[in-house]
């Protein structure tokens, strides 16, 4: 039996057991070591909020419908794991027993994938297991740096310094922009700091497009980038950007976005509003770009030590206590960056009060 961490209501987590998938030929079966909590879609659905939970999205007008969904609870949740393989079938040639995988595949002790998803996920020997949880959240970044388009020299303000922003604000330093970090958390503007960010700026404080300009000689952000989902983080984003410049939008706004003008400086700078979204890629990248790609780019980068992203964990918990984690990530966001749920603990360690 697999033991699975699922959402049976909004607010409800509870540990079921499901029948483990049985190993065919060409199958592989991988134990889970890691599952990353996302802070974003999954805390929606946590909450209730999420539009695939409040209404029906019909997959043939791309439109939601205002009808409930019959199914959206219970729900095995999660898409930032690692795992070890422990058992291949007899057609597998492309990895063995002993190597770790990455990948997504729900918050569960085991599951079955097939040999050719496994072998394009191996981690590299050596590697802290823990990076394989980042290569959903970390493409969700790098999609948005990509939709950014970011040049040589730009500033560009980052709003929202949770995990997508801090994997962000790494980026778009490595394309050789000034990085301007926002964020009304001090804990995470420190980290911003830490790893790399020139300027953070205290969004309790407020006046961050008249910072941002005073820091451009008057002109405002070449680029803006909003990963907080928060409306008025949105609208101060398109405060602080320059005339006919880009704010890249890749927050996951729940219900009415109040506190968003678009009839001031939206409207007369003139302000390219975009959003960027995981389940595609820019059409101007997407010859070259796809999932598969944004996924191994940010493992390899974190491999090679040019992505820092150990610091982003705050937490390493045993799966059991994923209840309480959610509380946590729901009720104390001050306190965590990044949450993992362990579901092998060699050390025997309880690591509910911090990780980082």
């Amino acid at each position: 039996m697999a033991t699975v961490v699922r959402l049976d209501a909004p607010g409800c987590v509870t540990i079921a057991e499901e029948p483990d998938p049985p190993l065919h030929a060409t199958g592989v079966r991988l134990r889970t070591l890691y599952s990353g909590i996302s802070a974003g879609t999954e805390l929606t659905q946590y909450r209730g909020t999420n539009a695939h939970v409040v209404k029906t999205w019909d997959a043939d007008t791309r439109l939601f419908v205002p009808a409930r969904p019959a199914a959206a609870y219970p729900a095995v949740v999660g898409y930032e794991e690692v795992g070890e393989v422990v058992e291949v079938g007899g057609e597998v040639d492309a990895v063995r027993p002993g190597q770790v995988v990455w990948g997504a595949w729900g918050h569960r002790s085991t599951t079955v994938v097939e040999q050719e998803y496994a072998a394009a996920r191996v981690l590299a020997p050596g590697a802290d297991p823990v990076l394989g949880i980042f290569s959903h959240i970390g493409a969700v970044a790098l999609n948005v740096v990509l939709d950014a388009d970011l040049h040589v020299g730009e500033t560009v303000v980052v709003f929202g310094l949770g995990v997508v922003g801090q994997i962000v604000a790494q980026l778009a330093r490595r394309n050789g922009a000034r990085v301007v970090a926002v964020d009304a958390l001090p804990d995470r503007l420190e980290l911003a700091r830490r790893l790399g960010a020139e300027v953070t700026l205290d969004a309790r404080e407020g006046r961050v497009a008249e910072q941002v300009r005073e820091l451009t000689a008057g002109r405002g952000a070449d680029v803006a980038v909003e990963v907080s989902g928060n409306p008025k983080a949105l609208h101060e984003a398109v405060r602080t950007v320059a005339y006919n410049a880009r704010v890249v939008t890749g927050g996951f706004y729940q219900g009415e976005a109040r506190g968003l003008f678009l009839g001031e400086e939206f409207h007369h700078n003139r302000v390219d509003l975009v959003c960027s979204q995981i389940s595609g890629v820019a059409p101007r990248h997407a010859h070259r770009w796809d999932r598969a790609r944004l996924n191994a780019t940010v493992i390899d980068l974190a491999v090679a030590e040019h992505l820092r992203l150990r610091p982003l964990v705050s937490h390493v918990v045993p799966f059991t206590d994923a209840a309480w984690a959610y509380d946590l990530i729901d009720r104390r966001p001050e306190q965590v960056v990044q949450v993992v749920l362990g579901f092998a603990a060699p050390d025997g360690c309880d690591h509910r009060h911090g990780d980082a």
